[in-house]
């Protein structure tokens, strides 16, 4: 008896580590960046559970009508592999598609190298100081090239940096290892220009009594990120304090977060923080320069 149960663990365990590796992560990204360029859902139903729970900006979505049908050309892809966690964040930049769109994804997989779920947050015009053009052009400008092996971080460390970002907006006493230099990229809007050298992650005014909820780690040491999503309130202003979808990606070099990527989802155009535009429910949304700017988060 006992030898067959150790004969089943090492038999799960040899599966788990199969369905984990980084080249099957890798391999399992790129067939998604590959459907969604294509408009082919199909392509990761094929890849999935029976059952698998799809989302798009938090709310269950038939994967055969979402995003996924839609194809869309591809200006900028990135992805990140948690190869114990056994999950992936994509994120994805169409700034030259017909219809612009700034996407994050992140996916689970089963002991079955199945998919369990995927979590999509798909911004487009009207959404969180959302420029895809933007987007696109900063991130132009950074290096996420994978961290030299003798100079990664733990995953615990990778994890905790984002994890302070969080953490301060609740208890202003904590203290976030923002490194030299740092920039955040919120939508398309980049804190770079406030300080091309030094740090522009830290600024004024952020709050102090704010829970961020729901915190879901992809982390990956090889490319030392930590994705979290997790649901932000008070975001968009025409929905009180109601957490809204939003994914931040942090690069972490040495302990220290040196790119912030935001990603954030509105229900009303604007966020409710344009008065001269009129609400309207989510549509395909216009946004004008002209709005007043953002307050970061």
């Amino acid at each position: 008896m006992a030898a067959s149960i150790l004969a089943g663990l090492l038999l799960f365990t040899a599966s788990a580590s199969a369905e984990c590796t980084r080249d099957f992560l890798i391999g399992a990204t790129d067939k998604y960046v590959a459907a969604q360029a294509n408009g082919a859902a199909a392509d990761v139903v094929a890849l999935a559970t029976p059952n698998v729970t799809y989302t798009e900006n938090e709310v269950p979505t038939d994967i055969t009508k979402g995003i996924l049908t839609e194809s869309i050309k591809i200006d900028h892809n990135r992805s990140i592999h948690d190869t114990v966690n056994c999950a992936t964040f994509t994120e994805l930049i169409a700034a030259t598609n017909p219809h612009q769109y700034v996407i994050g994804t992140r996916i689970l997989f089963d002991s079955n190298n199945k998919i369990s779920l995927i979590e999509s947050i798909v911004t487009d015009k009207g959404d969180w100081a959302f420029n895809a053009t933007g987007y696109l052009y900063w991130d132009s400008l950074e290096n996420w090239d994978p961290i030299p092996e003798d100079k990664r971080d733990s995953r615990e460390v990778i994890q905790a940096a984002g994890n302070a970002y969080f953490e301060r907006f609740k208890n202003e006493s904590v203290v976030v290892p923002f490194g030299i230099p740092c920039s955040r990229l919120e939508g398309g809007a980049s804190t770079a220009p406030l300080n091309m050298t030094g740090d522009s992650c830290t600024l004024a005014g952020l709050p102090s009594t704010l829970v961020v909820t729901n915190r879901r780690f992809v982390v990956d040491e090889v490319m030392g990120v930590v994705d979290i999503f997790l649901g932000f309130p008070g975001l968009d202003r025409s929905q009180g304090n109601k957490t809204m979808p939003d994914s931040h990606v942090f690069r972490v070099e040495s302990g220290k977060i040196k790119y912030i990527h935001t990603v954030s989802s509105c229900v009303e155009a604007g966020c409710g923080m344009n008065g001269t535009i009129p609400m309207s429910r989510r549509v395909r949304r216009i946004r004008t320069f002209d709005q007043p700017r953002p307050v970061w988060h």
